[in-house]
This record gives structure tokens, sequence and C-alpha cells, in this order.
């Protein structure tokens, strides 16, 4: 079966660098995404609502180009977790992570005996029918390919931080910085910018006390070279959404002769 190659660029300490896919639901943009020279895509299932079965071939299609996808699942329960690996998604990236506890339930979720509970999927393309390796085999080449990332989002999450970090089976950390923002009372205000790179700083420094990989959510050429510098080695910069927006904007300007 195909390695994670996401994880395996994080293993060899090369920055992976991608994008959010949240409107355009035709896995043909991963091709699009590839050829460009991106690392990987991320999607998105918590504020925008593609159906299950455009993921599960988003899935199919990431594994047959050797071009990860990353998926951001409304809830971080079984039922999701389960769903989204049984569908061939390796990356996980779980919204408003709260508690040592909550994250350990999403390891569990994650992997298969003994580091887990996963359900037992059976034939599922999250196998690539390779029925022919045994069971055992295929369930511990999974619980190594598995990569969650866990997105701090409230204050009371860092407090937890530490703990959160140390986990075996929590892979990467970052934060939602909008919604943490909103959750310190910050969002909008002048000093915003300033206590959201503290809050950067904490991940950044608890990452690498545990030997585990920060992810950030870049918003301009300027923030990618910041955080890469620091030390973050998957950078996610802006939404297809925003880069569509970007480029008619551009296009709309030429009517003015600009």
């Amino acid at each position: 079966m195909n390695k994670n190659g996401l994880r395996e660029g994080v293993r060899r300490g090369e920055v992976q660098m991608g994008s959010w896919v949240e409107m355009v639901h035709n896995p043909a943009i991963l091709t699009m995404m590839k050829a460009a020279g991106l690392d990987f895509a991320r999607i998105d299932l918590e504020h925008v609502m593609p159906s299950t079965e455009a993921i599960a071939t988003f899935a199919i299609m990431a594994r047959a180009l050797n071009f990860p996808i990353a998926v951001r699942p409304p809830q971080n329960n079984r039922e999701w977790i389960q769903r989204l690996l049984d569908a061939g998604v390796w990356n996980l990236h779980c919204p408003g992570v709260g508690s040592a506890e909550e994250a350990a339930e999403i390891v569990s979720f994650s992997r298969y005996w003994p580091l887990g509970t996963r359900g037992m999927g059976g034939k599922t393309p999250s196998s690539e029918f390779e029925l022919k390796v045994p069971m055992t085999e295929r369930m511990a080449f999974a619980n190594e390919q598995v990569f969650v990332t866990a997105m701090l989002e409230t204050d009371q999450a860092f407090d937890e931080l530490d703990r959160i970090a140390a986990m075996d089976g929590i892979d990467a950390l970052t934060i939602g910085p909008t919604d943490l923002a909103q959750n310190l009372g910050i969002f909008g205000t002048k000093g915003e910018q300033k206590i959201l790179d503290e809050k950067r700083d904490l991940i950044l420094a608890a990452a690498r006390k545990h030997g585990k990989t920060c992810a950030m959510l870049a918003r301009s050429p300027e923030e990618v070279e910041k955080f890469r510098a620091a030390g973050a080695l998957i950078l996610a910069y802006k939404s297809d959404t925003e880069l569509l927006y970007e480029g008619f904007s551009t296009v709309a300007r030429l009517k003015g002769g600009a």
C-alpha cells in the first residue's frame, strides 16, 4: 500500500505547502494542485457541506495521485473519524480539541488495537484492497500512516496544551485563529494579532518539546516565511475560495485598464 505522503514529507523534515479546499467539490482540483507544485489539500467538512460520496472520491483520487488530503471533520466523534478513515483519508485535522481527554478519544478512534479502538471496516478503500496482506499487517500499517492534527481553539485548551502535545497519536498541533480570537474576546481588536502570535509561540514550543509537528494557516507570503522560520512544517495558504476570488478580481480590474 502507498504511504501517507504528508507524514513522509514531515518525517523528512520538509515543509509541506497546501491550501484549504472549501468550495470546489470536484476531486479533479487535486490534479491541478499537484501540477501547481503543492504538497497537499485540506478539505473542510466543518463549515461547508461536500457530500460523503464526494469526500470518498477525493480520498481515492488522492491515493491514486499520491497527493495527500487532510480532512477536517464536523465532529471529532467515532462515526466521522471512522467513516473518513475507511474511505481512505489518512490525515485528520480535528477542530476544537479542548482537553487531553478529548485528544485521547480521537487517538483511540483513529487507531486499531493495540493503540486504539478503531472499528474493523474490512474490505474498504483504506486498505487499497490489498487483501493478500494479512489483516494484522494492514492494521499495523494503518496505525503508522494515520496523521492527526489537533486544533486548539479555546483558552481552556491551552491549559492542557502540554498534555495534548505529549500524547502518542497526536501528531501535529495548530490553532484555529478566528475561533480562538472569538473565545479570547479579542476578535477585531488592535491586540488580536499580538495575542494570537503568543498562542502560536506556545504551540511551536510544545511541538518542539514533545517532538511533534506544527501546522499553521498563513494568509500572506510574509506569514508563510514567518511560520516557516519559526519551525512550522505544515503550511496551509488561504483557501480555494480566497484564491479564486483574488484571481477573478484581477480579471475584473482589467476592464478598467488596470
